[in-house]
């Protein structure tokens, strides 16, 4: 996403499932956020650990959460709107179109 200057922690560390839920607690602040600013802040957090929740859900095969994800993405793409960042709420709702398309797409993979 493009946030101008704000740079976030590294995540590496956490599990997938870790991640999302760090995401959803960023998500959760950024709603209630009075400041554009610390709200903006909040969901690049949000986006960060998502990414990282995602990749670390196709490394480890976690198909589960590709669907949790997909809809904390969708949640975010909500919350930008809200705020008049469309471009960035689009981004986040083709993200969570992808993650739902891969995993329609292994699922079928598994049945054929």
């Amino acid at each position: 996403m493009l946030f101008g200057s704000i740079v976030s922690s590294p995540r590496d560390v956490l599990s997938p499932t870790q991640a999302l839920e760090l995401a959803n607690a960023y998500l959760e602040h950024a709603s209630k956020a009075n400041d554009p600013y610390i709200a903006l802040i909040l969901c690049h957090d949000t986006e960060v650990s998502l990414s990282q929740a995602a990749r670390g859900s196709k490394r480890f095969d976690l198909q589960g959460l590709h669907e949790d994800i997909a809809s904390s993405y969708v949640s975010l793409g909500r919350l930008l709107h809200n705020r008049g960042r469309r471009s960035e709420a689009q981004a986040c709702y083709r993200k969570a179109e992808k993650l739902r398309y891969e995993e329609r797409e292994k699922k079928n993979r598994l049945h054929i």
